[in-house]
């Protein structure tokens, strides 16, 4: 129990911290940093690509007409945003919501890497194209990736990374929306299945190579 509490003051103390980030140059149009939000021991995390309006102003993320999809398909599953952790791959809202520049990601993983750490989810979704591909160091994009599990090595745990389609991707689009409702109907089973394998921690040379940023597929899914 103390643990917990320990990672949780912790991760509160990051977002803290991180409120004032001016690592790229979001951080001049920003309204807030959108930290992250949630049960910060959750198994289940969530990693989308970065704030829109809504979020940038209320300093939530996922609360626009995409996070009320997720909120729908949490509840799906059995599932509410307490039980779950969600953040993002950027931390502050790219102007126009333009997709995130490749030195706004270098610049912001750090947060999320430090996000993963401290939550040491069993299990990240990650949501669209640029969270899969920087989670999994591969360059597959989402079309090709969706609802395929795998191990890799994030910081000191492993963890099974699970893309996912992006929500607002499938507001407008009744075939996509079908696609990520049947992916996430095998989170219960993808998580019981984690819960009852045994842990042991990565080898020297994945953790080091997850601390460089360099997630490693293990190849047990």
């Amino acid at each position: 129990m103390s643990d917990v509490v320990d990672r949780a003051s912790a991760l509160r103390a990051y977002a803290d911290e991180t409120a004032g980030c001016t690592r790229c140059v979001l951080a001049g149009g920003r309204t807030q940093v959108v930290f992250g939000a949630g049960n910060p021991d959750a198994d289940l995390m969530f990693v989308g690509e970065a704030p829109g309006f809504h979020e940038d102003q209320q300093g939530v993320p996922f609360v626009g007409q995409a996070g009320k999809l997720l909120d729908k398909l949490l509840a799906g599953i059995g599932l509410e945003r307490s039980d779950v952790y969600i953040a993002n791959v950027l931390k502050c809202r790219p102007p126009g919501n333009r997709d995130p520049m490749p030195e706004e990601i270098s610049a912001c993983e750090p947060h999320l890497f430090r996000q993963i750490e401290l939550i040491r989810p069993s299990m990240v979704a990650t949501l669209g194209n640029f969270a899969t591909k920087l989670l999994s160091g591969k360059p597959l994009g989402i079309t090709r990736v969706h609802g395929q599990p795998q191990e890799v090595a994030l910081g000191p745990s492993r963890v099974v990374l699970y893309p996912l389609y992006h929500p607002a991707a499938a507001l407008y689009t009744p075939s996509m929306l079908k696609v990520l409702e049947q992916d996430f109907a095998r989170i219960p089973e993808l998580l019981d299945r984690v819960d009852a394998a045994p842990s042991a921690p990565p080898p020297q040379t994945q953790a080091a190579s997850a601390e460089a940023g360099e997630p490693v597929q293990l190849g047990l899914f």
